[in-house]
């Protein structure tokens, strides 16, 4: 693959997707919702590679676009720059950070399927949403490594899918493709798939939430076969949606 990445969030997951994508051989434009020259530093992390627009001129540059902001603001991605575009959707709904959603809180719809109605002339997968940055970060692997973790995706149109399954390779990741759009909640907050199992024990008993958080930080990953992502997505159960807003 020799692509250009449009980066709509330059966060946690945003600048780890740049980093194994600049890794690959890919080049990177990165935005945020503020000036690209507070990119400077990340930008200079990552080397010649990449470079820092605005969220507009990332999605124009993007052969595949990345939209990593709170989910509060994806009405502000900007849809005429994104038309015909495929668009990796990492959001999830965090109540506590959002606000409530009534379509959400009601089961009417997904998260991402809001996104694509926003972007309706784009293609909205849904990819990266179930993972910690530290994870993402660690458990990288060529492909066919025996320690390789993979990582569910879902969307509405099947070649869109097929991009994604190829750059989520090329960055160090086989993919379990689990449905459409209106399926994605099977890899959102709340069901087995999520964060979790992709470290390799959980957060001592009894420890507060800075201590939790300072685990996550702070802890590699652990490898997730693509056959446990099926099963995990696939045992899923849909209850009260949205999580906190902890990783």
């Amino acid at each position: 693959m020799r692509k250009t990445l449009g980066i709509i969030g330059a966060g946690a997951i945003g600048g780890i997707v740049a980093r194994h994508a600049v890794d690959a051989g890919l080049n990177v434009v990165l935005s945020n919702s503020r000036d690209p020259e507070t990119l400077s530093d990340l930008v200079t992390d990552l080397g010649s590679r990449a470079r820092a627009a605005t969220p507009a001129e990332a999605a124009r540059s993007g052969d595949l676009v990345v939209a990593t902001i709170p989910l509060v603001a994806y009405d502000k991605l900007p849809v005429a720059a994104l038309a015909g575009k495929t668009v990796i959707d990492t959001m999830n709904y965090y109540p506590e950070r959002d606000g409530q959603i009534s379509e959400l809180d009601s089961g009417e719809s997904t998260s991402s399927a809001l996104v694509q109605r926003h972007l309706a002339d784009s293609h909205v997968v849904k990819a990266f949403n179930n993972i910690s940055f530290r994870c993402l970060l660690t458990l990288a692997r060529p492909s066919g490594a025996p320690d390789r973790s993979a990582l569910p995706i879902a969307g509405d149109e099947p070649s869109a899918k097929a991009e994604v399954t190829e750059l989520l390779d090329t960055l160090g990741f086989d993919t379990v493709d689990i449905g459409t759009l209106t399926e994605s909640w099977r890899s959102e907050p709340n069901t087995p798939v999520y964060v979790y199992p992709y470290f390799p024990g959980l957060p001592p008993f009894g420890t507060g939430q800075e201590e939790v958080m300072r685990w996550v930080r702070e802890t590699s990953g652990a490898p997730v076969p693509a056959h446990k992502v099926k099963e995990l997505t696939v045992s899923a159960v849909r209850g009260p949606v949205g999580g906190r807003f902890s990783y």
